[in-house]
């Protein structure tokens, strides 16, 4: 078990991943739609449309597209901003699927050396699978951002 289960047994995720690069560049990745459009979804997704108001209270929108089908979309609410150092929002598929319920993302970035260390938890799922799904979802999403931060600043 890796966190499945937080209090009152809620189908919680938990995920950390370390990333080499300083938290400001980290949080300006997490925070930014060019920084967004480089690491987030899965392998082989990408995001052509990102809409960001950040501020608390500000709503954001991304498009995703599928190596096939159709394009999707979620959306959500900025409930948590303290940067480098915290993000919290709703997440909430604008398609979804009956199992789905709007769930909460909290990042917390913690500076380790001159690398960055990011703990992810979101919740509370409706069943595991969809639990599972997001686990997949985020631990190739971490992978694209690493893999993207070790590639250097672009421009």
């Amino acid at each position: 078990m890796d966190g499945q289960h937080g209090q009152h047994g809620r189908l919680q995720l938990t995920l950390t991943c370390l990333v080499e690069a300083p938290r400001e560049r980290v949080f300006a990745m997490l925070t930014t739609p060019a920084g967004l459009a480089e690491w987030w979804g899965p392998h082989g997704f990408s995001t052509p449309e990102i809409e960001l108001e950040l501020k608390v209270g500000g709503h954001f929108r991304l498009a995703m597209q599928p190596p096939e089908g159709e394009l999707f979309h979620l959306s959500g609410e900025f409930i948590e901003l303290v940067p480098p150092r915290r993000l919290g929002y709703t997440f909430r598929w604008d398609e979804p699927t009956p199992d789905d319920r709007e769930t909460v993302v909290t990042l917390v970035l913690d500076a380790v050396g001159g690398s960055t260390r990011i703990s992810l938890v979101q919740g509370a799922f409706a069943s595991e699978e969809r639990l599972a799904l997001h686990r997949d979802g985020w631990t190739e999403s971490f992978d694209k951002l690493r893999r993207a931060l070790a590639a250097g600043p672009r421009g």
